[in-house]
């Protein structure tokens, strides 16, 4: 399971170097894609088609199922590390995320997260001033 988060930084040229405790669960190949909040979603080709799955197999026929797939699977891209761990986050992508000089990388289960330090920081206070509030709201999703 990839847990925790990561502090690092990405060169100018869009090179980060995935850190050794998550390149050891999700290998050498993965793939990066936009996610929600302005954050980045690497995943494992072995657990692509489960996690995108849960967003994108709805019904053609309407328009948001439409967008999200348009969204998640338009801007995927297939990347893989070099000896030392590390790849390059696609242009695309580095301005989609707002990425600058420090980033930071979040395990969340099946999945890693790649934010910039700042967006991420501000997100971590939302979370902090909110996680009772969300948890009940999750509590009434069925």
């Amino acid at each position: 399971m990839l847990i925790g988060h990561y502090e690092t930084n990405l060169s100018p040229k869009g090179r980060v170097a995935l850190p050794a405790k998550f390149k050891k669960l999700i290998g050498t190949k993965l793939i990066v894609t936009a996610g929600y909040e302005k954050a980045l979603m690497l995943i494992a080709p072995k657990d692509w088609q489960a996690v995108v799955g849960q967003v994108t197999n709805r019904q053609l026929t309407v328009g948001p199922a439409r967008a999200t797939d348009r969204f998640l699977l338009g801007s995927a891209f297939e990347v893989e590390l070099d000896t030392q761990g590390r790849f390059i986050v696609p242009k695309y992508l580095r301005k989609y995320a707002e990425l600058g000089d420090e980033v930071v990388f979040i395990g969340v289960g099946n999945r890693l997260e790649l934010w910039s330090k700042g967006k991420w920081e501000a997100y971590e206070q939302y979370l902090e001033k909110n996680i009772s509030k969300l948890g009940e709201q999750l509590a009434e999703i069925k």
